[in-house]
């Protein structure tokens, strides 16, 4: 290699370097004051080596709320405070997001049920109610097909259920492979500024208005940290052949569900998920809101009866 080959190759490792160390810099600074400003709210429980994150408020028959994607527990804090007079509230972080522990098992669907299942053992859940929202409904939805602990009820929020056609967003295209698993989250957590981030929650609760204050109530710098994106980044890109795998169980779930959707909802469509699946589920009730895609937010009153009506069911 020639002189000035060598020169410019070092000055090319020289200036990767220098990003690479700005980028993990950065991100770890963000991460830091993230998780500052949004601390533990609950106790842990330790998983398969793996801690799992848990509040638990109130008191009365036992009531779990499983968050949706990119999110944490601190997303259901008003309908916890609406709820804890009736039952005990437990809200759990799933693995890799808010502050519980990434876990191999906690990429799939079936894996994360398994693994908040050994963790409401631990905090002495009994026949608990299930409330999944978004993601989190997919997750319910495949803890009741499972063994451990079985639920008593369902309520599904705004839950994804059924294989889709077309594919997810650039992002998780992007992340669904080695060198974007490796190179965006990290890119991501230490660039990507708040402007786009207020965008992105506007956009979730559309056409409902974002309540106010509620990126700074759920922590949401949060799911902005590396391990969190890639945990989540992989769970999503997981999604359609987890819910592929997980179809052929609906007809033998007899457990009461209750289904509450959107009509608006513009993120998991209703005419996708809800209502063919409460076709195929065979004890089901279907509550169509005029709302969009957060309607624990926006109809919260409506949800509750849903939690109401499963437990009498």
């Amino acid at each position: 290699m020639t002189l000035p080959k060598l020169a410019g190759s070092l000055a090319v490792l020289v200036v990767v370097g220098a990003l690479a160390w700005m980028t993990t810099t950065l991100a770890g600074w963000r991460a830091a004051a993230s998780e500052a400003a949004a601390p533990p709210l609950g106790q842990f429980v330790t998983v398969n080596g793996h801690k799992i994150h848990a509040l638990i408020r109130g008191s009365g028959p036992d009531l779990i709320l499983i968050h949706g994607a990119s999110g944490n527990l601190r997303d259901f804090l008003p309908l916890i405070d609406l709820l804890a007079a009736t039952y005990r509230v437990i809200a759990m972080d799933r693995p890799g997001l808010g502050w519980s522990d990434p876990s191999p098992l906690g990429m799939t669907l079936q894996g994360q049920a398994a693994i908040l299942a050994q963790a409401a053992v631990l905090l002495g859940v009994t026949s608990p109610i299930l409330l999944g929202q978004s993601y989190g409904g997919a997750v319910a939805l495949a803890w009741g097909a499972q063994d451990t602990l079985r639920p008593r009820a369902l309520v599904l929020v705004s839950a994804p259920a059924l294989p889709w056609q077309g594919q997810l967003d650039i992002w998780y295209r992007t992340t669904d492979t080695a060198i974007g698993q490796s190179l965006a989250p990290p890119l991501a957590a230490a660039y990507v500024p708040k402007s786009h981030v207020d965008g992105i929650l506007r956009d979730v609760f559309q056409p409902d208005p974002e309540p106010p204050g509620y990126g700074a109530m759920i922590g949401v710098g949060l799911s902005l940290r590396t391990a969190s994106l890639r945990a989540n980044a992989a769970q999503v890109n997981a999604l359609h052949a987890d819910l592929t795998r997980l179809q052929p169980h609906y007809p033998s779930l007899h457990l009461p569900v209750e289904l509450v959707h959107g009509s608006a909802d513009h993120i998991v469509p209703l005419a996708i998920h809800a209502q063919p699946l409460s076709v195929l589920l065979p004890n089901v009730t279907l509550t169509v809101l005029s709302a969009g895609h957060m309607p624990h937010h926006s109809h919260p009153a409506e949800v509750i009866a849903a939690i109401t009506r499963a437990g009498l069911r």
